[in-house]
């Protein structure tokens, strides 16, 4: 709602700007679609080594707290 709210007062100060604004938000998320995605792999990976490397102690029933 805050970002509507700042949008409208933007088309009311420089109507140009919001508009140029409002075609170029979809296109710079698409732009940054293909690093969110790998953003989640890296971190998918990460929770897999970590997984990994614990193992051990969650084999001899230590619980990661301590």
């Amino acid at each position: 709602m805050f970002g509507f709210l700042l949008w409208l007062l933007l088309l009311f100060l420089c109507w140009p700007l919001a508009l140029l604004a409002l075609i170029l938000y979809p296109l710079v998320w698409l732009l940054l679609l293909p690093l969110r995605l790998l953003g989640i792999g890296v971190d998918a990976v990460f929770s897999l080594l970590k997984a990994i490397l614990l193992l051990p102690a969650r084999v001899l029933g230590l619980s990661p707290g301590r």
